[in-house]
């Protein structure tokens, strides 16, 4: 049989000492247990119980939401700064009146990272200057939001840390960021040509991520100009493409590009 809960005696009913020794002492143990916000908002939210007549249950339920979603504010911090994602960049301040091109509706899809859960890819097409790397990093910043762990490397840098690890066999590449990542974000690339060993590196990182996890390629190129990008080498870039669109989301920007607009904007501004 169920016994009934009893209720919290208000710091009225209760000696001043008791009640003050009796507070000190779980204010310390919520801090050695690690409830840091429980700990620094229960005289309050005491106090806010007695005002409004505040169960038990509800008491509780108020002090462990608080706790949860700050360390749900701490997570998403840590997460966004171990990632290397730039700040500023959202989906809210995406100016999709610009590029009417752009699905809003297929952007708010992908936000809910149903993509990532499902390990599939994300390639996001157009010319410099249209959106691409915002849009990227916006969907990296939901998916931080979402719980999955996210790393952002422009092309460059992703080349050198592959090869500094080109001769380190894949199996062992497992702790690496570029390879453990629910998501990683390639941006920028197509700018450069691949030398034929940065293609096989590329094509090893594709091929070991492939329905292990996510990836997100912004490139100016368009699908039938990579072969030419990676060191004119038909057969890599097939195995690439082969792996990168299967089970893929593509979106094609075809659009101005908003540094031209801003330009234009400044020199009318100077007139």
């Amino acid at each position: 049989m169920s016994q009934p809960v009893r209720a919290v005696p208000s710091p009225e009913a209760l000696p001043s000492k008791a009640v003050t020794a009796d507070l000190t002492t779980l204010l310390g143990q919520l801090s050695r247990l690690g409830l840091d916000f429980a700990a620094e908002s229960l005289p309050a939210l005491l106090t806010r119980a007695v005002k409004e007549d505040l169960g038990p249950p509800t008491l509780l339920e108020h002090l462990l939401r608080g706790e949860l979603e700050r360390r749900e504010e701490r997570r998403v911090r840590t997460s966004l700064r171990l990632s290397g994602l730039p700040s500023g960049q959202t989906l809210a301040n995406f100016d999709f009146a610009f590029q009417p091109a752009v699905e809003r509706s297929k952007l708010e899809a992908l936000a809910t990272g149903v993509w990532l859960r499902e390990k599939q890819g994300l390639l996001i097409l157009g010319p410099p200057g249209v959106g691409k790397t915002h849009l990227a990093v916006a969907l990296g910043v939901k998916a931080v939001e979402c719980g999955f762990s996210v790393v952002v490397y422009c092309l460059n840098k992703m080349l050198h840390a592959m090869r500094k690890d080109a001769e380190v066999p894949p199996t062992r590449l497992r702790g690496k960021k570029y390879m453990k990542a629910a998501l990683v974000i390639i941006d920028e690339v197509g700018f450069e040509m691949f030398t034929r060993q940065e293609a096989n590196l590329f094509f090893r990182l594709v091929s070991y991520r492939y329905q292990r996890g996510s990836l997100c390629i912004t490139s100016n190129k368009a699908i039938q100009d990579w072969p030419e990008m990676l060191a004119g080498d038909e057969v890599i870039t097939a195995a690439i493409l082969d792996r990168l669109l299967h089970s893929c989301h593509v979106l094609n920007i075809r659009g101005r590009s908003y540094r031209l607009r801003d330009l234009e904007d400044s020199l009318k501004g100077r007139s």
